[in-house]
């Protein structure tokens, strides 16, 4: 569609210079065809706005900022979530290509020279302007997020779990797809945004979901499409402080995050008692440091993988307290119980695989002991 743009006629052919401009994004930007009515009278808003603002920026050049910046104003913020800015930049694009082929109708050069020039300038400036409504944009969606998130990730904390957070959490754009995992320490040193940055790149980067706020002095990542759990841990810790980290078990689904939340924060607050431990350590690893420091969940855990499956079978308990408790060794043990070392060998191997404790391990028998050390305390309750 030729529109004549002669200069005395430049406000009068702004809407047939935006319909024209309109028309060639329908026949050729595909993403345009697929905005909805809305979306579409939006678009012809900014285009209709930034032809406009090429009259007043003509007249008056030196009021580039204002006036790039008023051509964005005319439609709403949503639209920058309805398109990208390369989106953006194709529209300017297309608005400026026709007003090109307008001013080359023009039959004085002396008036369509200066205007070819001011179009090339003009259109360099609203691209610049273009990315400056983006980064405004995202900068204001980010730190939006950041709020939410942060909110999101207390009430997993405290186990206010409902379905207006769970509706937040999708909106922080949650997959749910695949295993969950928690990891839980102490910030890097510094400041604490640029560390959940950091983190939450780090965790776009493996394609991996990802809550983080900080809770107190505690660090928590919420990890979703976890399929390497060990794996994920270790590359997300480098990302913590100094100090000790803690990941939960796998968990199947968000509803499991408060407790996972309150039992992984309850092992970091303890895990310092065990100088060896690894970086990161599993939540179930620092079950008897948990249970030491008076913490009933873990040791309900450690009486139900300790002693209730082992009090089932009495040569079980039977070899598990010699064994632990009286002499740590095949020979002695079969010798107290009248038995042959095989016997004793086998039993252990039993234990092993009823209980995910070996005996025969030195961290394992920690556990192991103070299993069977409550679960009789637990008998004498009753």
């Amino acid at each position: 569609m030729a529109v004549k743009f002669l200069p005395a006629r430049i406000k009068k052919s702004t809407g047939e210079l935006t319909t024209a401009a309109t028309q060639r994004m329908e026949a050729e930007l595909p993403w345009y065809r697929e905005l909805g009515a809305q979306e579409r009278s939006w678009v012809g808003l900014v285009a209709q706005a930034g032809i406009t603002a090429f009259v007043d920026w003509y007249r008056n050049p030196d009021q580039v900022a204002e006036i790039t910046a008023g051509v964005f104003g005319a439609a709403p913020r949503e639209l920058a979530r309805v398109i990208s800015l390369e989106q953006t930049v194709s529209l300017v694009r297309t608005t400026i290509n026709v007003v090109e082929e307008a001013i080359e109708d023009i039959d004085d050069l002396e008036t369509r020279i200066p205007l070819r020039e001011a179009v090339l300038r003009y259109s360099r400036e609203i691209a610049f302007s273009a990315a400056g409504v983006y980064a405004r944009a995202a900068e204001a969606r980010g730190a939006w997020d950041a709020r939410v998130e942060a909110l999101v990730v207390d009430a997993f904390v405290r186990g206010d779990l409902d379905s207006t957070v769970l509706s937040r959490v999708s909106a922080l754009g949650w997959s749910g797809q695949g295993s969950l995992l928690l990891i839980a320490g102490s910030p890097p040193v510094g400041e604490p945004e640029l560390a959940l940055a950091v983190l939450r790149r780090a965790a776009a980067n493996h394609e991996l979901d990802l809550l983080t706020g900080i809770h107190g002095s505690v660090m928590l990542a919420i990890v979703g499409r976890v399929s390497e759990p060990a794996r994920v841990a270790r590359l997300l810790a480098v990302h913590f402080g100094p100090g000790p980290i803690v990941a939960s078990d796998p968990l199947d689904g968000l509803e499991d995050v408060p407790t996972a939340a309150r039992s992984t924060m309850a092992a970091l607050s303890v895990a310092s008692a065990w100088p060896q431990a690894p970086r990161p350590a599993m939540t179930s690893d620092l079950l008897p440091e948990r249970a030491l420091a008076g913490d009933l969940e873990a040791q309900q855990a450690l009486i139900a993988a300790v002693y209730l499956p082992l009090a089932a079978d009495e040569t079980l308990l039977a070899t598990a307290s010699n064994f632990l408790e009286i002499s740590p060794s095949l020979e002695a043990t079969a010798r107290a119980m009248f038995v042959h070392a095989n016997t004793v060998r086998y039993r252990l191997r039993r234990i092993t695989e009823i209980t995910g404790y070996s005996p025969n391990e030195q961290r394992d028998a920690f556990a192991l002991r103070l299993g069977l050390t409550l679960g009789r305390i637990a008998q004498l309750d009753e």
